[in-house]
């Protein structure tokens, strides 16, 4: 077992980022097991729903002040996580590897490495997407200035998922600050050390009391969370949750923003260089376990170089070392317990409909929740491994006629996420790319893409919807608001009342404008001009 909920009330309470009570925990307690060992890694106390409240009333309290703060100002503060992640990293490594099993490299690659990258993305580019923009103003509208400008929306409450239990709360926490939001993180209950290490971090960086508030807990933490009064909630888990959260949300209404699965299309073209492409298959698909929404989970492969993909896959596959972060291993254990149970039961279905298994294909024989590197061919669309997302090592080939084939198999499907392209014309990848139904594609490279803080990233269909990362992973966390300005030099404006003698102007303006005769229109706003005057 990763982590059992205890029914005992849990007296005390836990402590947020300021050495404040977050309240009671009436809920029980999160018993947190090694994925390596399964041995207790110790427990963590579920918020109460009161202790939800009252975290959100504190970030409420925080936001006036935070709001006021400039936008450089925020940054200042925020910069400060760079120093404590090149401090402190290498520990913190340890406890994310601890929490999750992963090794120590993708602990400090896929997760700590990335948070600075985006603060100093931000740190450059935040003053000017935040900033107060001048839009064109109509012929129509004489002597006026329009602009465009945005407001952050309030309290933000995020809940993160477990598979990247650092990053995918950091990031969206950051951004939603530099927007000049405070914010409520319910971190997943499958990974309580991690969430622990955020709660230091902000603890550590002195941000102001009340700005960002980390609650531990359960399922039941966070609809307590979407049912607070917070103003937006920024949700990445399951399609199934994700559903729940927006329903909930529904109610109120608040906006909410989800990033769900994935069954992530990777197009091997005939003319592709194989050995590459097998090699990214195998990290793309195994990386973290192959826990990731954008991991490879379709590998779609031209019949002229289908077999001779397939060996080469089989190859480099054979070479993966698996283990605990302290074994120097490649792939890690599996992080939640019952994940491993979709895997077996997807590769038990696609066994009994006619896929073959080339490797793995099993639980090893060892402690903790370590299930092998796994490749299955003859993988057709009826079976559950390509139907739906198994977030586990497992890479399944689908053998097809031509690129066509390919990018339809690609689009029907119920998710839309990201996607890759493998061929040596370049040109004609990208043709590809652009026909893929999916919000993020590379080209002769996996998951990179991700990891740009200027590209936007989020999904179509069941991935969710709404965009993070990039200028957009800023105004997702702002309203927008328009402003229209006049001098107020004139006494009133050529279309208010009286109309009395108006309309023989009016209708030279009207038919000026949509014949695009600008002079005709220029001369009927200059007798309506003088008729209000």
């Amino acid at each position: 077992m990763e982590q059992t909920r205890t029914n005992g009330h849990a007296n005390g309470s836990h402590v947020n980022g300021h050495g404040q009570s977050v309240g009671a925990y009436e809920g029980g307690i999160i018993e947190k097991r090694s994925p390596v060992t399964g041995e207790r890694l110790g427990e963590f106390p579920i918020t109460s729903r009161e202790g939800v409240i009252s975290a959100v009333a504190r970030a409420r309290a925080a936001f006036a002040s935070w709001r006021e703060t400039s936008v450089e100002a925020r940054l200042a503060i925020l910069d400060r996580i760079k120093e404590v992640v090149r401090t402190h990293g290498e520990e913190y490594a340890r406890r994310i590897s601890e929490d999750t099993g992963k090794p120590l490299v993708d602990s400090l690659l896929t997760e700590l490495m990335s948070v600075p990258l985006y603060i100093d993305y931000y740190r450059k580019h935040a003053p000017k997407i935040l900033a107060r923009k001048k839009v064109p103003t109509p012929i129509l509208f004489p002597g006026k200035t329009s602009y465009v400008e945005h407001f952050p929306v309030g309290v933000v409450g995020i809940i993160s998922p477990w598979n990247f239990p650092f990053q995918l709360a950091m990031v969206p926490v950051v951004s939603a600050l530099i927007a000049g939001n405070t914010v409520v993180l319910k971190p997943s209950e499958v990974t309580p050390i991690t969430g622990e290490i955020i709660a230091e971090i902000f603890r550590r960086i002195g941000i102001p009391s009340g700005v960002v508030e980390v609650i531990q807990g359960d399922g039941t933490t966070g609809a307590a969370l979407v049912e607070a009064e917070v103003d937006k909630i920024f949700f990445t888990g399951s399609v199934a949750t994700g559903r729940k959260v927006m329903q909930a949300a529904s109610k109120k209404p608040i906006p909410v923003e989800l990033e769900l699965g994935g069954k992530d299309a990777m197009i091997v073209c005939a003319d592709a260089n194989l050995e590459r492409a097998a090699k990214a298959a195998v990290w793309g698909g195994l990386v973290n376990c192959g826990q990731m929404c954008v991991s490879i989970e379709r590998i779609l492969v031209e019949a002229p170089v289908h077999d001779r993909f397939v060996e080469l896959l089989r190859r480099e596959v054979a070479k993966v070392k698996v283990g605990g972060p302290d074994e120097h291993a490649d792939m890690g254990p599996m992080t939640f317990p019952k994940q491993i149970e979709t895997v077996e039961r997807h590769v038990k279905d696609a066994i009994a409909k006619g896929a073959k298994v080339l490797f793995g294909g099993e639980r090893l024989p060892r402690p903790g929740q370590f299930y092998a590197p796994t490749v299955l061919t003859d993988v057709r669309p009826e079976m559950e491994i390509y139907s739906d997302e198994t977030f586990g090592p497992v890479l399944p080939v689908v053998k097809v006629r031509d690129v066509d084939e390919a990018v339809r198999m690609a689009n029907e499907h119920q998710y839309g996420l990201v996607g890759s392209v493998w061929t040596k014309n370049v040109d004609k990848g990208l043709a590809i790319a652009s026909r893929m139904e999916c919000g993020q594609v590379t080209v002769n490279d996996v998951i990179v893409s991700v990891g740009n803080p200027a590209l936007p990233f989020g999904g179509v269909k069941s991935s969710g919807f709404g965009r993070y990362h990039g200028p957009e992973g800023l105004l997702t966390f702002t309203h927008q608001k328009a402003i229209m300005i006049d001098r107020g030099w004139s006494k009133a404006e050529p279309f208010w009342f009286p109309y009395g003698r108006k309309y023989p102007a009016m209708r030279e303006v009207f038919h000026g404008l949509l014949s695009g005769n600008m002079a005709r229109a220029l001369v009927g706003m200059v007798k309506l001009k003088k008729l209000g005057d």
